[in-house]
């Protein structure tokens, strides 16, 4: 048997779930926090700590652990070096576990007087707490596909986002706990955002934004960082500032996690598609698009994704986004081709994508000249989404004002009239 292990640090890692290579991840990215580079730890790194070949790990990598593990690297078992003298000689083993036992010992002592009756100890905040917030932006996520935009979803993201950073205060907790609050934080922050901008809020996403950012920086979650800056490029194309929504979507698309996840990268060029085509550049949107898919056909289904990437990018986003770009640039009948292609690949839960995609393809056939059809198509929107859906309601309103434009006599302007006049009804 090796008596040189390093048992403190096995037992720490294994009750806080870290495998090898996930803790040389981790140390890595604390390195880059703490230096500007990444580190170039791996699995083979941290199994040498634990068989205790490693005994006292190099500066950098030391604190980066202790960052990371919220304890110093004595009390995970590590053992300083001696000083140097004129006759060096490598610590003898009887020295090195005696040292351990050490540690250990002072380390069970403290834990003991800790949970000792009438010991004032500090809360110690957890991955259970982590989990618990996730679930509840879960919830966030899924009433956004059913209503969106609404300012209820905005203002409970909002005050869940300061729920998370709330527990950064409220007890100890080691740095792997802290960066998923703050990237909780900035999910939830994330959500607060995209409801403003669903909702045509602006000025109020605007501010949301430079939340989501700094948490998703103090975070180091690449994930987050991508949600942020992407929304920031669809806000600013909602806006008709192209040159801004590219510059932020270039920021999420630069992040190296594109080059480690085919999806992610097929997002971004999804969404980069959709500005070019806001900016009427047709090569540009048919380019990003066809690398979108390609990207997309690349991606492995099986690789590990957050629920918010999960719940809603797809073939149907993708054909969503293409459908939002050929409107723009005025090619209705590939506009309407991709229309059917989202509408016929939908899961149930999207409901307020179903809504926005038949109001656009309603568009998209007005303008080929077929009023009746149009009128047909707009009226499968749903009364609770053409009214309360700050986006759909805005759309409906302008086809009916082209509706009108192109068919002044025409009787079917005149159903869609009475059609609205139930929705007001019903409101």
């Amino acid at each position: 048997m090796d008596t040189t292990r390093n048992t403190v640090l096995e037992a720490w890692m294994t009750e806080h779930g870290y495998s090898s290579n996930c803790l040389a991840e981790a140390v890595n990215r604390a390195i880059e926090r703490l230096t500007g580079r990444p580190g170039g730890l791996d699995g083979s790194s941290v199994r040498a700590w634990k068989a205790g070949r490693v005994t006292w790990p190099k500066s950098a990598a030391r604190k980066a652990l202790e960052d990371v593990t919220g304890l110093p690297a004595v009390a995970l078992g590590f053992v300083p070096r001696s000083r140097p003298s004129s006759t060096p000689a490598p610590p003898q083993q009887e020295d090195l576990d005696m040292k351990r036992r050490t540690l250990v010992g002072s380390i069970a002592a403290a834990a003991a007087a800790a949970a000792a009756p009438g010991a004032a100890s500090p809360r110690r905040i957890g991955m259970s707490d982590v989990n618990r917030l996730n679930k509840r932006f879960a919830e966030i996520i899924a009433s956004d596909h059913r209503h969106g935009g609404q300012l209820g979803i905005e203002q409970r993201a909002a005050a869940l986002a300061d729920e998370a950073l709330n527990l950064q205060n409220a007890g100890s907790a080691t740095q792997r706990v802290r960066s998923n609050l703050y990237a909780s934080a900035a999910a939830f922050r994330s959500s607060a955002m995209w409801a403003a901008i669903d909702g045509r809020r602006y000025d109020v996403a605007k501010a949301h934004m430079r939340e989501a950012q700094a948490l998703a920086e103090m975070s180091g979650d690449q994930t987050i960082k991508f949600r942020t800056w992407s929304h920031a490029g669809t806000m600013y194309r909602h806006m008709g500032r192209p040159a801004d929504a590219f510059a932020a979507n270039d920021v999420a698309r630069n992040l190296h996690l594109t080059r480690r996840d085919p999806l992610f990268a097929s997002l971004g060029l999804a969404r980069q598609g959709a500005i070019h085509g806001a900016a009427q550049d047709r090569t540009g949107t048919h380019r990003a698009f066809e690398q979108a898919q390609d990207a997309m056909l690349r991606a492995d289904p099986a690789d590990y994704r957050p629920v918010w990437m999960l719940a809603f990018y797809d073939q149907a986003e993708l054909d969503s986004l293409a459908l939002c770009a050929h409107l723009a640039l005025g090619d209705y009948s590939t506009a309407e081709y991709h229309a059917h292609r989202c509408m016929s690949a939908l899961r149930p839960h999207m409901i307020r994508s179903r809504a926005i995609t038949t109001t656009r393809l309603a568009h998209a056939q007005l303008a080929q000249g077929a009023p009746d059809a149009a009128t047909a198509t707009a009226m499968k929107v749903p009364a609770e989404a053409a009214t309360q859906h700050a986006r759909v309601t805005r759309m409906l309103q302008e086809f009916g004002a082209a509706l009108r434009a192109a068919a002044p006599g025409n009787s079917t302007a005149q159903t869609w009239t009475e059609h609205t006049a139930t929705w007001r009804m019903a409101a």
